[in-house]
């Protein structure tokens, strides 16, 4: 594994600077940019996609949850703050870890220890500006009160609701609040595939495959779901699964 790379995003500059001299003890992180508030701390991940994120939960105009909606990637993600009552709502955002302020040395250590196992079961982490999402990349998802950060590759499928788009991972389906046009843009199209207008399904989550009507194709996936395929998406779809 080289170089894990930060970014902090922290209102309080004492706070910030404590984070710099914990990281000190750490030479296998380098920190590649430090913000602010909500919006600079935005333009210095897209730019940057660090692997990792310190992020302050309670800041001014605009908080650390915000942060996470407005980023179509969110890197591995340690919540800092001073306010323990944020505490269960932060791990409902699947965080990899909760700091409480002040930081001591050791509880930072046993963060960085997990930031490095997580890390480790990736295979060729990215670093820097690229175009679209890999299977190991975490979006960030939130359905009115709950909230979730997935892994492109634990999602089963996507299909349209509306404007919007529903997404099916473990037994859960939150909507996003995006397009599935926008959606398929920034999806790895290793595994990814368009079965019809409404649904694009994930092959490593596909339980069943049967002919259907017209020349069409029946999906079953692992999930009980069942998904058809269009009569032009299947002779693709064939091609493609070397049926």
């Amino acid at each position: 594994m080289g170089t894990i790379t930060a970014a902090i995003v922290e209102d309080s500059r004492l706070a910030r600077n404590e984070l710099k001299e914990l990281l000190k003890k750490h030479p296998e992180i380098g920190l590649i940019g430090e913000a602010e508030n909500v919006d600079s701390g935005v333009r210095l991940i897209q730019a940057n996609r660090p692997d990792l994120l310190f992020l302050d939960i309670n800041m001014p105009e605009k908080d650390g949850f915000e942060l996470l909606e407005m980023l179509d990637e969110v890197p591995i993600t340690i919540f800092t703050t001073a306010y323990d009552e944020y505490a269960i709502k932060s791990f409902e955002y699947n965080a990899l870890d909760y700091l409480l302020k002040p930081i001591s040395s050791k509880r930072f250590a046993l963060a960085v220890e997990k930031v490095k196992l997580q890390l480790a079961d990736v295979t060729n982490p990215s670093h820097g500006p690229a175009e679209g999402l890999t299977d190991n990349s975490q979006i960030f998802i939130k359905d009115r009160e709950k909230c979730w950060l997935v892994k492109i590759g634990d999602i089963s499928h996507f299909e349209i609701v509306g404007n919007y788009t529903r997404v099916f991972f473990r037994d859960q389906s939150p909507l996003l609040y995006k397009s599935l046009n926008q959606v398929e843009e920034k999806l790895p199209g290793q595994h990814f595939f368009r079965a019809n207008r409404q649904q694009i399904i994930n092959t490593n989550y596909i339980q069943n495959v049967v002919p259907w009507f017209n020349g069409k194709l029946k999906l079953t996936m692992q999930n009980g779901d069942e998904v058809e395929v269009s009569r032009r998406q299947s002779y693709l779809f064939k091609d493609r699964m070397s049926l």
